[in-house]
């Protein structure tokens, strides 16, 4: 029982990560956002490519072998096609989809985060020295003492030299 609860717990605490939260949302909120595009490329973009012949694009297609329609239907009766216009349409899809995510969601938020990085004070304490320059430094206060001279590269280190 107690190992169940242990599950419990652990997939409980995947589900509470942000990650998972914004997963989520972005697939609610992508799902809407696809209806919306679609409506567009069904609604205006179609009919643009419908002057110029026919509005529903997944008509525009190219025969490979033996192709018949029938004539009162425009149904496929048989032969191989290419759909190049239903690709043409999903094409045209993504491209709006893309454009539309990013100029209205991440170019705003890139530009948001920008400004809210300006606003950070900036941190103006030195940063303590890297292992190579404590490293450096050791070495010189050894030379030094070997030398009779107590000065460093960092200015007077605080080793007293011994009378002998």
């Amino acid at each position: 029982m107690s190992e169940s609860k242990g599950v419990l717990q652990g997939f409980k605490e995947f589900l509470m990560r942000g990650n998972v939260i914004e997963l989520a949302v972005a697939v609610v909120v992508g799902a809407a956002f696809t209806n919306i595009v679609n409506s567009v490329v069904k609604g205006v973009i179609n009919p643009i490519v419908g002057a110029l012949g026919s509005q529903n694009l997944d008509n525009y297609k190219a025969c490979l072998t033996t192709c018949h329609t029938d004539k009162k239907t425009g149904a496929f009766t048989d032969g191989i096609y290419i759909l190049w216009g239903s690709v043409l349409s999903a094409a045209l899809t993504f491209l709006i989809t893309a454009a539309v995510v990013y100029f209205l969601m991440i170019l705003p938020m890139n530009k948001w985060k920008q400004r809210q990085e300006a606003k950070k004070p900036v941190d103006n304490t030195p940063l303590p020295p890297t292992e190579v320059e404590l490293l450096t430094e050791i070495r010189d206060a050894l030379l030094a003492q070997r030398n009779g001279s107590l000065t460093s590269t960092r200015g007077t280190i605080g080793v007293q030299k011994t009378q002998e």
